[in-house]
């Protein structure tokens, strides 16, 4: 199964206690770029946290955010950070200072910055938390990789469709060079003939030129191996798993295939269709990036 690497998980649990709110939402990243959000009474579990968060995910940019609700009321106790307030009150004083102010520093001021004074829970159980915590994060997690693998499988079918019209292509431009090789025998008879004044044209010099320019704006090596790419593309995406940076791999060598083809062509139908196949594989590569 192919997953996207955007998608959402909405995960809770409530205890008589307390209730416990997951949220888990991501884009696409090269790696894996875990961001979370949660109560500090909760900064004990962080690492508990990640380590359920890797079972889920392998790639992507993932914010997390926890809320926890204490129903026990009683267990909270009002802290008092004394080196944060003394952060605040000797940048007050150094503000004014500066801009040649009146100090007007009050304790109701002083009391309502962010972090001064602080609801913290008393005794809480910190295995008992986790158990509750752990419940809530498995069940966005899986809500999340549900819609990241819904996401994947529409990707998954698209990106197939194109795959499947692009080895079209490649068997048109294979197709092309016999009859390429033939206008251009004709153009070069009729071109010798003038030169020779209808005199008996000279078959091994023919023949040199025509290996010359076969040799020029041949492109078998190019489409068999864009052929090839094209194949184990779609088996990866048929096999599925965390297939992206494969991918990514595949279509910068399928792009370098085209490009190939493109430079060697002296033929307007040949030079469309490469055109079109750098169109259709940047289109894939864009939505490569979105794979997992």
């Amino acid at each position: 199964m192919i997953r996207s690497m955007t998608g959402f998980g909405h995960g809770e649990v409530q205890s008589p206690s307390r209730k416990f709110t997951v949220e888990i939402k991501a884009v696409n990243h090269r790696y894996l770029d875990l961001n979370m959000k949660m109560p500090r009474i909760l900064n004990p579990l962080e690492q508990s946290v990640r380590n359920v968060l890797k079972e889920y995910v392998q790639r992507g940019k993932v914010d997390v955010f926890v809320t926890c609700e204490n129903y026990s009321q009683e267990q909270m106790l009002l802290h008092y950070n004394e080196g944060i307030a003394r952060q605040y009150y000797d940048s007050f004083q150094l503000m004014a200072q500066q801009f040649g102010l009146e100090p007007d520093m009050r304790v109701s001021t002083l009391a309502k910055c962010p972090e001064v004074l602080t609801l913290e829970s008393g005794n809480e159980d910190v295995e008992e938390m986790w158990d509750d915590l752990e419940k809530a994060l498995r069940q966005a997690c899986e809500g999340f990789v549900a819609a990241r693998s819904r996401e994947g499988e529409l990707l998954r079918e698209d990106l197939l469709s194109k795959l499947a019209w692009m080895n079209g292509e490649v068997e048109k431009v294979e197709q092309r060079y016999p009859a390429i090789l033939e206008a251009y025998t004709e153009k070069l008879r009729v071109k010798l003939r003038e030169l020779m004044d209808d005199k008996q044209i000279d078959e091994t010099r023919l023949a040199t030129e025509l290996v010359i320019f076969s040799d020029k704006i041949c492109t078998d090596e190019e489409t068999v191996r864009l052929k090839s790419h094209i194949n184990t593309m779609s088996s990866a995406l048929k096999e599925g798993g965390f297939v992206g940076r494969k991918l990514d791999f595949i279509a910068q060598e399928m792009n370098r295939e085209a490009n190939t083809i493109l430079s060697k062509s002296n033929d307007l139908e040949t030079s469309n269709l490469a055109i079109g196949l750098k169109t259709e594989i940047e289109k894939v590569r864009e939505q490569i990036q979105n794979i997992e």
